[in-house]
């Protein structure tokens, strides 16, 4: 029982002691320092009589009642600055920043922090912004705007020299000081700025014209070599046109070419028919009658050879015409596709070679032509030319021979013309029967073949043959052969 009571005791006694153990120790957190007050105490680093001491980082005993504990926030803490300024220049500025500070690590700044801000930890901030407003104001007024511009760390580093004693005293350091914004309300920095602005959007447009133009450049250069291919492409389209136009041309002059020359081989088969049949015609007429008078036939032959002659020079000039027309037309047509060629040389000259080809094809199919009617024209004036000369030498010769052939071709027609001598009679009485009618009608012919009478006493008047006619039987006139007598 004893026992138990003495353990009881011993255990309770060790909880109180743990317990008192507990109120009486404190322990001091990273971020934060223990000042201890209500004895005397040495630190190093401090003065004699200092009254307290200071924890950090570590465990300590207090007597409660006697002591007294209280705790230093050792964190950061910012203050954001906006301070009105003037500068050297009398330009009004506000400066913006942001000052971070905290408390110093060493005990001399604990113990400064802790004699100003032990109660009024909150108020750091506030009597931080008053100092470096202060400063801040006073180092602005000795700069000008274009320092403070140009050169932000110097504004910097004079504010930190200027506060660094003052700081030092509070027992704060300055971990970072940052000017964010310099605002000016009467627009002396958008000035300022303005000429360089104008010179950077001068560059800007001197450097965009310089773009455009090498672009343009570009582009051009582009539009040439495109205008180049075109070129090329269309003077090999208006060869290979050219080349299709002359080819076509020539094909549609093939048919008037090899009709000329059918017409010209006819010619000239009919010539050589019409030259046999006037040698045969010669050769018969030389046969049956002599030779014609020299006389007559050179003045026949004259006259023919005139007339001959007259209708070649007619036949070459008509020819000699058509060709000056058809060169005058090729001249036309040439001068008008080179003039058409100075705009568009490839085409004009495609279009030239072209017409120029048609135009020597048509004059060709033209001077064919023409030659195959002049050569037609000359072999039927020769072959007129050579049966009137036959006519007039064989007239000459014989005279009653040609009478009588000229007689004898027109026969029919001198019979019916002595028939006609009956129309007219509704009725006739015919004696001794039939030797009546031949004696009627033998009377009838013999009026009809007076003719060759007359074509003598014509001939020896004259002294030039008859041309060929009519028979020399004239028609009836109101049913009645009209006879001419002799005197």
């Amino acid at each position: 029982m004893a026992i138990g009571v003495v353990a009881g005791i011993v255990l309770a006694a060790i909880v109180a002691l743990i317990g008192l153990f507990k109120l009486m120790w404190r322990v001091a957190e990273p971020n934060e320092a223990l000042v201890i007050s209500g004895s005397t105490h040495k630190t190093e680093g401090l003065g004699q009589g200092m009254g307290f001491r200071i924890v950090t980082g570590r465990g300590t005993l207090v007597l409660p009642g006697v002591q007294a504990v209280r705790k230093l926030s050792l964190d950061l803490n910012e203050t954001q600055l906006s301070v009105d300024c003037v500068t050297h220049q009398g330009i009004p500025l506000r400066v913006k920043g942001v000052v971070i500070f905290k408390v110093g690590d060493d005990l001399v700044s604990i113990a400064n922090a802790a004699r100003r801000f032990l109660d009024q930890q909150k108020m750091m901030p506030e009597r931080v912004h008053i100092v470096f407003a202060g400063h801040l104001r006073s180092i602005v007024g000795g700069l000008t705007v274009e320092d403070m511009i140009r050169d932000r760390e110097k504004l910097t580093g004079q504010t930190r020299m200027a506060c660094g004693t003052e700081m030092e005293k509070l027992g704060l350091i300055v971990d970072s000081l940052q000017i964010h914004e310099i605002e000016d309300p009467t627009g002396y920095i958008k000035n300022l700025a303005m000429p360089h602005a104008a010179a950077v959007q001068r560059d800007a447009r001197i450097a965009q014209a310089e773009a455009n133009r090498l672009a343009t450049e570009a582009e051009q250069a582009a539009f040439a070599r495109m205008a180049e291919a075109t070129r090329d492409s269309e003077i090999l389209q208006a060869g290979y046109q050219a080349e299709r136009d002359k080819a076509a041309a020539t094909a549609r002059q093939a048919g008037p070419l090899s009709e000329a020359a059918a017409r010209q081989e006819v010619v000239v088969q009919e010539t050589r028919v019409a030259e046999l049949e006037a040698h045969r015609r010669e050769q018969q007429l030389q046969a049956d009658v002599r030779k014609p008078a020299d006389a007559a036939a050179y003045e026949t032959r004259t006259r023919a050879e005139a007339e001959r002659d007259a209708r070649i020079s007619a036949a070459q000039a008509k020819a000699r015409e058509t060709e000056l027309a058809a060169a005058a037309e090729a001249t036309r047509v040439t001068t008008a596709a080179t003039a058409d060629a100075q705009a568009v040389e490839a085409r004009g000259i495609a279009s030239a070679k072209a017409t120029r080809a048609t135009g020597e094809a048509e004059a060709a199919a033209t001077q064919a032509r023409g030659l195959a009617e002049a050569e037609s024209a000359k072999a039927r004036g020769l072959a007129e030319a050579e049966a009137i000369k036959a006519r007039a030498a064989a007239l000459a010769e014989n005279q009653e021979a040609v009478v009588a052939q000229q007689l004898a071709e027109n026969w029919p027609a001198i019979v019916e013309a002595g028939a006609g001598a009956f129309g007219n009679v509704e009725h006739m009485v015919l004696l001794n029967g039939a030797e009546g009618m031949s004696e009627m009608f033998a009377k009838a012919l013999t009026m009809g073949g007076t003719g060759l009478g007359v074509a003598r006493q014509l001939l020896a008047s004259m002294g030039q043959p008859p041309t060929p006619g009519p028979s020399p039987a004239s028609p009836p006139v109101n049913g009645r052969i009209p006879i001419r007598e002799e005197n």
